[in-house]
C-alpha cells in the first residue's frame, strides 16, 4: 500500500515527486502541479503532501498519511474554492497560516487546488509568501496549465506536469477502489474521457449517466432555430436545477449555523452589524451556485464535443476508438448527413460558447448561439 496508489497513469510525475521526498537536495519550497481536468492534480498533490509528512515517505498506513489524504492533518491547509474566484482575504489568511512552524508534522503544507481562480491582485498578495517562505513551509499549487498562473508565480515554483491517464487505468481504479462492474467502469471511464472524478460519478450515479445521454440526444433533436432555442433553454434549466439541488441543503445548514452562532433565530429581525454577516454568507452561496451551474454547463458542452469528435473520426476514417461507443448508430448517422467541415464548425461553435460562458456572458445567450450553429446546414 502507498499514498501513490490512486495517482493513476502518472508515472513520470510520481517519480519526480518521490525523488523530492527521498532526497532533500531535490526538494523545493513551492510546486506547481498542472494537468488537464480529471488528470488527478489534487490527488497527486495530496499524495505528495502525505509523503512529505510520513517518516517512511508515503506508506499510506500511518496516521500522518491517512490524515493528510483525508485533509485533516494539523499541518495541512487546503483551499478548494466552490466560488468563481478565490477571495483576496482567503489568500491573506493562507499567508498567515504558512508563516507558522509545523505543530506536529515534518512540514507545514499549503495546498491551493484552484490556483487558476485567483485574480491578478490576489496573486500579487501571494507572491512574496511563495518567494520567501519559512524553512519548513511547502506550497503546492494546482492549475490546468502553467499559463493559467501568473508568470511571476510560476517562475518561483518547480513545475510538474500531469497527463490524461489511459482509459484502462481509470477503469481499473474504479473496479479496485469502488467495486464498479468492469464493463460499467470501462464505459464510464471512456465517456468521461479519463476524467477520474467524473468517471467515478458516472459509475456510481445512474441519474448522471441518464443526464449525459439526454445532452447527447440534443445533436439529433436540433433541426432548426426553434429547436435550438428550446434545447438551449433546457440545458440551462437542467444546470440550474442541478446547482440548486447540490447547494440548497448545504446553504440552509450554513445559514442556520451562522444564525445560531450569532444568537439569533430564523425570521428574527437582526441589527445591521449582524445582517452584514448574513448578507456576506448569502453572497458567497450565490457565487458558489453560479460556479456550479457553469461547471455543469461546461461539462455538457464537453460531452457534445466528444460526440462531434466521434463524428469527425468516422468522417475522416481515422483508426482511433470512439468515445461514445454505445452511440455508434447516432455517430454514423450524423457523419453521413454532414461534412467534416461542418463538423469542425460545430465543434468551433461549442468552443466559442465555452469561452463566452467563462467570460460571464449570459448562459442562455451563449447556449442559444451554440445550438443554432449545431442545426443541419441546407
Amino acid at each position: 500500500m502507498s499514498v501513490w496508489d490512486e495517482v493513476v497513469g502518472q508515472e513520470s510525475a510520481v517519480a519526480t515527486l518521490r525523488a523530492a521526498v527521498a532526497d532533500p537536495s531535490a526538494m523545493t519550497h513551492a510546486w506547481l502541479l498542472t494537468g488537464p481536468p480529471g488528470s488527478g492534480r489534487s490527488n497527486a498533490a495530496r499524495a505528495f503532501a502525505a509523503a512529505l509528512q510520513c517518516v517512511e515517505g508515503g506508506c499510506g498506513r500511518c496516521q500522518a498519511c491517512t490524515t493528510t489524504l483525508a485533509g485533516t492533518h494539523a499541518d495541512l491547509t487546503v483551499v478548494a474554492t466552490e466560488k468563481v474566484t478565490i477571495a483576496i482575504d482567503e489568500v491573506r489568511s493562507l499567508i498567515e497560516v504558512a508563516s507558522r512552524a509545523p505543530s506536529q508534522g515534518r512540514f507545514r503544507v499549503v495546498l491551493v487546488e484552484d490556483a487558476d481562480r485567483m485574480a491578478e491582485r490576489t496573486t500579487n498578495v501571494l507572491l512574496k509568501a511563495i518567494e520567501e517562505p519559512p524553512p519548513r513551509t511547502v506550497w503546492l499549487l494546482c492549475a490546468p496549465s502553467p499559463q493559467d498562473v501568473m508568470v511571476t508565480i510560476r517562475s518561483r515554483c518547480r513545475a510538474v506536469s500531469l497527463r490524461v491517464p489511459p482509459v484502462d487505468a481509470v477503469a481499473a481504479l474504479l473496479v479496485s477502489r469502488d467495486g464498479v462492474d468492469p464493463d460499467v467502469a470501462q464505459a464510464c471511464a471512456r465517456a468521461a474521457q479519463s476524467h477520474i472524478g467524473l468517471a467515478r460519478r458516472l459509475a456510481r450515479d445512474a441519474g448522471a449517466r441518464q443526464r449525459r445521454t439526454s445532452v447527447l440526444a440534443i445533436a439529433r433533436r436540433i433541426r432548426g432555430v426553434p429547436d435550438a432555442v428550446v434545447a438551449a433553454g433546457e440545458l440551462v434549466e437542467v444546470a440550474q436545477a442541478e446547482a440548486k439541488a447540490a447547494t440548497e441543503e448545504r446553504d440552509a445548514t450554513e445559514k442556520a449555523e451562522l444564525l445560531r452562532s450569532l444568537g439569533a433565530e430564523a425570521g428574527q429581525t437582526l441589527p445591521p452589524s449582524l445582517r452584514s454577516q448574513v448578507k456576506q454568507l448569502e453572497d458567497d452561496q450565490k457565487r458558489r451556485a453560479t460556479r456550479r451551474q457553469r461547471d455543469v454547463l461546461d461539462r455538457s458542452m464537453l460531452d457534445l464535443l466528444s460526440l462531434y469528435r466521434d463524428v469527425l473520426v468516422v468522417q475522416l476514417g481515422a483508426d482511433v476508438d470512439l468515445v461514445n461507443v454505445e452511440l455508434d448508430e447516432t455517430v454514423r448517422s450524423l457523419a453521413e448527413e454532414s461534412t467534416a467541415e461542418q463538423t469542425v464548425r460545430r465543434m468551433d461553435a461549442i468552443g466559442v460558447a465555452r469561452t463566452r460562458l467563462a467570460g460571464n456572458v449570459s448562459p442562455v445567450l451563449a447556449l442559444e448561439a451554440m445550438a443554432v450553429a449545431l442545426r443541419p446546414q441546407g
